[in-house]
């Protein structure tokens, strides 16, 4: 069974799933893709994980580092379970392209390319917002690009890290 629990940032709900151990989903209400990672039956409870998880939130949305996420359990394919995995090592407050996440797939499967647009819809697919932070993930040519709870929660996200999103184009 998974559970879900409720979080009130300041950007507006977000909804939190778990497995009772890890924490499975993190959505802001109502974003693309909501909630396409449980599966059957789903009950609201309080666990600790989700405590260790609002701890984690209460300290990202004070606009400090808050450290590694609390344990996750990636549901997905094991292509974008790659590209999540490359989403958790870019630090707080940095961004990357694109162009980069896919430049360093390929060379870890030992491949001449890979597509940016095949990166980008895992990207676009990440069912763990902020502690997978996809919102760190830019367009090579300075643009915010997509993000699935919208760019104006994109450019805050990106503003609570300290990164100034004057250069970038987008919403």
């Amino acid at each position: 069974m998974d559970y879900i629990h409720h979080y009130d940032s300041p950007l507006g709900g977000i909804t939190l799933a778990a497995d009772g151990d890890a924490v499975i989903g993190l959505w802001f209400d109502g974003q693309r893709y909501f909630a396409d990672t449980l599966e059957g039956r789903r009950e609201a409870r309080r666990l600790p994980i989700f405590d260790a998880a609002d701890a984690w939130l209460d300290v990202y949305f004070s606009g400090r580092d808050p450290g590694p996420a609390p344990k996750l359990a990636l549901r997905t394919t094991p292509f974008r379970r790659a590209v999540w995995t490359l989403l958790m090592a870019i630090p707080y407050g940095k961004t990357a392209t694109y162009g980069e996440l896919a430049a360093r797939i390929a060379r870890e499967r030992g491949l001449p390319a890979m597509s940016a647009q095949a990166v980008g819809g895992a990207v676009g697919h990440n069912a763990i917002s902020l502690m997978i932070p996809c919102h760190r993930v830019v367009g090579a040519d300075g643009s915010l690009t997509g993000y699935a709870a919208g760019l104006a929660v994109k450019r805050r996200l990106l503003a609570l890290e300290g990164i100034d999103t004057a250069g970038f184009s987008g919403a």
